[in-house]
C-alpha cells in the first residue's frame, strides 16, 4: 500500500489485510497461486480495501468480541477488483499496468481469464464465511453492476456518439459500485444506523467517480512513470472518456472530427492531434471541474456521521482524489 497520510489510521490494519490475502490465495494449482500472487503483489494504493476498514471506524466499528470480519471483507473487496483488472485487460489487450507487465501478457490470455474467475470465487467463499446476509447482497448486487458496465463499455468502444450522461453512467456502475459496496461494508459491520449506511454508500459512489474522472484526466496530462501505463491508452482503446466527449461537444469542428476519427480507429496515430484538441478546448479542466463536484459531493454525503479521525480521514481521502498524480 502506498504512503498516503490519511491511510495512517488504518495501516496496522491493512498489513493484517495483506496476510489474509496471501492466506487465501492458497491453491493446490500452481498457476493459480502463480497468477494471483503476480497480479496481488503488483502494488497499487489498496484504496478499496482500505475504505472497507474506514468505514467500518467511522461508522463505529470496533471489532466485536475480537472478530476479524472487517479484514476478510477488505481482503474479498480486493480480490473482486483484481479479478476485474485482470478480465479488463483481456478485453483490452493491456501490456502495462502499475509499471510492469499486465498478468495477459506474462501468462496469457486464458490463464489471466481463468485465475480472475479463481479470484471471484474464492471473494464468494470468503463473504460467505462471514454470515451476514446483507454483506453477500452488497458484494453481489455490487459484482453484478460491475459486469453490466463491463458490457456497457465494451458497446461504447469505438462510438463517438457516446455522450456524457452515457459515460457516467458507465463508471458508476464499472468503477464506483466497487467502491460503493466497500463504503456500504464499513455500516453494515458497524450495525450503522440506516442514515449513516446511507451517506456511506453515497459516499462511496462519490469517491469512485472522482477517481475514474481523474484516471480519465491522467491519460492525457498524467507522468507515464507514475502512472504506471503509457499516455493515450484508453485513446488506443477506442475509449471515449470524458475529456474526447467534451472535446467532441465544444472544439472545432476540426477538433470535433479529429477526435470522433481517433475513437473509431483507435490506435496512437492520432494522438498528438488529439492531446492538442483535448488540451485547447479546456476539457481536461472540465472534466476535472466534474471530479472535483463529485468529490465535494463525496464530503457533503459524510454529514449524517459523527465526528471522528476515521471520518476526517475519510474527507482528506476525497479531496486527494482530485489532486493526486497517479
Amino acid at each position: 500500500m502506498e504512503n498516503l497520510p490519511f491511510l495512517a489510521l488504518v495501516a496496522a490494519d491493512m498489513q493484517r489485510v495483506d496476510g489474509v490475502i496471501r492466506a487465501r490465495l492458497g491453491s493446490d494449482v500452481s498457476l493459480v497461486r502463480q497468477v494471483a500472487e503476480y497480479i496481488i503483489g503488483g502494488g497499487g494504493k489498496r484504496l478499496r480495501p482500505a475504505l472497507v476498514l474506514l468505514s467500518a471506524g467511522a461508522a463505529g466499528y470496533t471489532g466485536k468480541s475480537g472478530g476479524e470480519g472487517h479484514l476478510e471483507l477488505a481482503a474479498v473487496v480486493e480480490f473482486i477488483h483484481t479479478a476485474t483488472l485482470l478480465h479488463d485487460d483481456v478485453v483490452d489487450g493491456s501490456g502495462r499496468r502499475r509499471g510492469r507487465n499486465t498478468a495477459n501478457v506474462e501468462f496469457g490470455n486464458a490463464a489471466a481469464v481463468l485465475v480472475g474467475d479463481f479470484l471471484y470465487s474464492r471473494a464468494f467463499q470468503m463473504m460467505v464465511g462471514v454470515g451476514s446476509m446483507r454483506v453477500m447482497q452488497a458484494l453481489a448486487d455490487a459484482t453484478n453492476t460491475i459486469a453490466e458496465g463491463e458490457v456497457l463499455q465494451l458497446m461504447n468502444c469505438h462510438d463517438p456518439a457516446v455522450s456524457e450522461d452515457r459515460y457516467l453512467d458507465v463508471i458508476r456502475r464499472k468503477t464506483a459500485k466497487l467502491f460503493e459496496a466497500a463504503a456500504r461494508l464499513g455500516a453494515l459491520l458497524a450495525d450503522a444506523p440506516p442514515a449513516v449506511e446511507a451517506g456511506l454508500a453515497e459516499y462511496g459512489t462519490r469517491l469512485g467517480t472522482s477517481f475514474q474522472l481523474i484516471d480519465d484526466v491522467l491519460d492525457y496530462s498524467g507522468d507515464t512513470a507514475a502512472i504506471g501505463k503509457s499516455l493515450g491508452d484508453d485513446l488506443a482503446e477506442g475509449k471515449p472518456t470524458l475529456p474526447l466527449i467534451r472535446t467532441i461537444a465544444c472544439g472545432t469542428p476540426a477538433q470535433a472530427d479529429v477526435v470522433r476519427r481517433a475513437i473509431v480507429d483507435g490506435g496512437r496515430d492520432d494522438f498528438p492531434q488529439v492531446l492538442a484538441a483535448v488540451r485547447e478546448t479546456g476539457a481536461l479542466d472540465y472534466a476535472r471541474a466534474v471530479a472535483t463536484r463529485e468529490a465535494e459531493g463525496a464530503r457533503a454525503a459524510l454529514q449524517a456521521l459523527p465526528s471522528s479521525e476515521y471520518r476526517d480521514s475519510l474527507l482528506e481521502l476525497a479531496s486527494f482524489s482530485v489532486v493526486r498524480q497517479s
